[in-house]
C-alpha cells in the first residue's frame, strides 16, 4: 500500500480546523436539540422571542463559522493530496507501469479521512466537556426555562461520522482525478516543476552575479518573489486565513466581554490563535522546504540570507494584511447581524460599534507575530547548504 495510516496521521492542519469546527458546531447544535424539548414550556412573550432568537444564532454561527472551516479543509485536503502525489510521482508510476489503474491506486487514499474523524472527534468530545458551562451561559438571564443537557447521536453522526465519510469519499475521488496521468510522466525524475524553474532561474543569475549592479539583483529577487507567490496559489489562501482567523477572533474575543462573558472570548482567543499558528507554520513550512535547491543556489553565488528570506517570504507579507482586513470586515458584519438583527427584539442587549483601539491591538499583536514567524524561518533558511543537497540528491 503506498498511502498509509502514518501518511494520514501528518495531515495535522485538516484535524486542528475539523476540531475547531466540530467543537463551535457541537455546542449550538446539541444546545438547540436540547432547546427544541421546551418549546411547549413557553409561555411569554419574552420567552419565544428569545428562544427565536437562540434559533437564528444557531444557524448563523453553524453556517458562517462552520461552513467557513469546512471549505479550508476542503482546500487543505486537496493541498495535501497533490502534495503527496508530487512527492510519490515515481511509486505511483512504479505500480501503474505493473497494470495498477488510477482508481485502483486512489482508492487506498481514503486514509486521509482518518484525520478528519480525529479532529473531528476531539471537537465533539471537547465540546460535551464545555456543554455544562456553555449550557448556563446560554441561559444566564432565565429568560428560558432550564434547558437540560442530552446526548443526541444524530449531532455525532453529523458531525463525526458524515465528514469522515465525506473526505474520505472526496480524497479518493480527487487523487483519481490527479492520477489520470501518463506513465511517463510520472516516472521522468527530470519532469521539471516550478522550483526547477526558479532554481535555474538562480543558478542563471549567480554565474552573472559579478556583472549585476545592485539594482540587477534587486530584480530578480522581486522576480522570484513575484514568481514563488504565483505557483504557491493555495499557500497564498491558508496564509490569508491564518491572517483571518488572527484578525477576526481576536477582535471578537474582547467584544465577548461585554456581549457574552469573558469565558467565551477566552474561547474564541484560543481558537482562532491556534487556527493561526497551525495554518501560517504550515504554510511557510511548506514553502521553505520546497525550495531548498533553490536557496541553496542563491547562497552559493553570493545571495545573502535576507534576500533569500525576502525572495521566497517576502511576497506573503501583503497577503496577510489583506486577511487581517478581511478578518476585521468579518467579525464587526457578524457581530453586528447577531446584535441589531438577531437579538433586536430582545431586552438588555448592549448596542454594538466598532471597536477601534481594539482593532489597532490586534493589528500590532498580529504584526509582531507574523513578523516573529518570518524572522525565525529567516533564520532557519542559514541552515540549509549546498552539501546537504547534494547528499540529499
Amino acid at each position: 500500500m503506498v498511502v498509509g495510516i502514518k501518511d494520514a496521521a501528518k495531515l495535522t492542519g485538516i484535524s486542528v480546523i475539523m476540531g475547531c469546527a466540530a467543537l463551535i458546531c457541537t455546542m449550538f447544535l446539541n444546545y438547540y436539540f436540547d432547546m427544541i424539548l421546551i418549546e411547549d414550556q413557553l409561555a411569554s412573550e419574552q420567552e419565544i422571542i428569545m428562544y427565536h432568537a437562540q434559533e437564528a444564532t444557531v444557524r448563523v454561527i453553524c453556517l458562517v463559522a462552520g461552513g467557513c472551516l469546512l471549505a479550508t479543509s476542503v482546500v487543505m485536503l486537496f493541498f495535501y493530496i497533490k502534495h503527496y502525489i508530487d512527492t510519490h510521482k515515481k511509486e505511483l508510476g512504479i505500480l501503474k507501469a505493473i497494470g495498477y489503474g488510477s482508481w485502483k491506486i486512489a482508492v487506498h487514499f481514503w486514509v486521509f479521512g482518518v484525520s478528519v474523524f480525529l479532529g473531528a472527534a476531539a471537537g465533539f468530545g471537547g465540546a460535551f466537556l464545555l456543554m455544562p458551562w456553555f449550557y448556563a451561559l446560554q441561559n444566564k438571564d432565565q429568560f428560558l426555562p432550564e434547558v437540560l443537557l442530552h446526548f443526541h447521536p444524530e449531532v455525532f453522526g453529523l458531525l463525526v461520522v458524515l465528514p469522515t465519510a465525506a473526505f474520505s469519499a472526496l480524497a479518493i475521488c480527487y487523487a483519481g482525478i490527479k492520477l489520470k496521468q501518463p506513465v511517463m510522466l510520472l516516472l521522468k525524475e527530470n519532469f521539471r516543476t516550478r522550483e526547477g524553474k526558479n532554481r535555474k532561474a538562480a543558478g542563471m543569475a549567480g554565474k552573472r552575479i559579478k556583472e549585476k549592479t545592485q539594482k540587477a539583483e534587486g530584480t530578480f529577487v522581486e522576480n522570484l518573489k513575484r514568481s514563488t507567490l504565483r505557483s504557491k496559489k493555495t499557500l497564498v489562501f491558508f496564509i490569508v486565513f491564518a491572517s483571518f482567523c488572527f484578525s477576526s477572533m481576536t477582535q471578537m474575543s474582547f467584544s465577548m466581554k461585554d456581549l457574552s462573558s469573558e469565558m467565551m472570548g477566552a474561547m474564541m482567543l484560543l481558537i482562532g490563535l491556534t487556527l493561526a499558528c497551525v495554518t501560517l507554520l504550515l504554510a511557510i513550512t511548506t514553502v521553505i522546504r520546497g525550495n531548498t535547491r533553490t536557496i541553496a543556489m542563491m547562497q552559493v553565488f553570493g545571495y545573502s540570507q535576507k534576500e533569500c528570506s525576502q525572495a521566497l517570504l517576502g511576497g506573503y507579507r501583503p497577503v496577510s494584511y489583506i486577511g487581517f482586513a478581511l478578518g476585521t470586515i468579518y467579525q464587526y458584519g457578524l457581530l453586528k447581524v447577531m446584535v441589531d438583527v438577531v437579538f433586536r427584539d430582545v431586552e438588555g442587549v448592549p448596542v454594538y460599534e466598532f471597536d477601534v483601539p481594539v482593532m489597532l491591538v490586534s493589528l500590532v499583536t498580529f504584526a509582531i507575530f507574523y513578523e516573529a514567524v518570518m524572522y525565525y524561518y529567516t533564520e532557519k533558511i542559514r541552515g540549509i547548504s549546498m552539501k546537504e543537497i547534494m547528499l540529499e540528491g
